[in-house]
């Protein structure tokens, strides 16, 4: 059964899930990442110029793409179709509604900013998942 937690109070999600991936790529995860093709591309921008000492090894994948043998060894996926990643370890949902196929998963981390829109998705989310009996895990992000 897919683990969920719930990251909740993040400042500014661009930031953390960089932090988060960077943190995911030093230990060898392997990492796939849903939301919105405006939200991946933000991300895909920050994750090139967040650290400029170290590379945050990723793929782009747009929606009408089809993944790449050559590039499936990445260990950093950014997709808006989770089942278009070429792996399913860890899933980071950075969009408003509850990712198709996050059962596939083992692991789910959703990110949850301060605004009131994201967290009343989030509640919503986190309904969906507890009825359909899922553990989940509270992690609060000290500002």
């Amino acid at each position: 059964m897919t683990e969920i937690t719930f990251h909740f109070n993040v400042p500014d999600r661009t930031t953390y899930a960089c932090r988060l991936l960077r943190k995911a790529s030093r230990s060898g995860a392997r990492v796939s990442v849903t939301a919105g093709a405006d939200v991946l591309d933000e991300l895909d921008r920050a994750l090139w110029a967040f650290d400029p000492i170290e590379f945050v090894p990723h793929v782009r994948l747009a929606a009408t793409e089809s993944p790449s043998a050559r590039l499936a060894p990445t260990p950093i996926w950014l997709v808006e179709d989770a089942s278009d990643a070429p792996h399913h370890e860890v899933l980071v949902n950075l969009g408003d509604t509850s990712p198709p196929g996050f059962e596939s998963y083992a692991r789910l981390i959703e990110i949850v900013s301060t605004a009131d829109e994201d967290r009343a998705a989030a509640r919503l989310r986190w309904r969906r998942y507890a009825d359909r009996g899922y553990p989940i895990e509270r992690h609060e992000v000290a500002a």
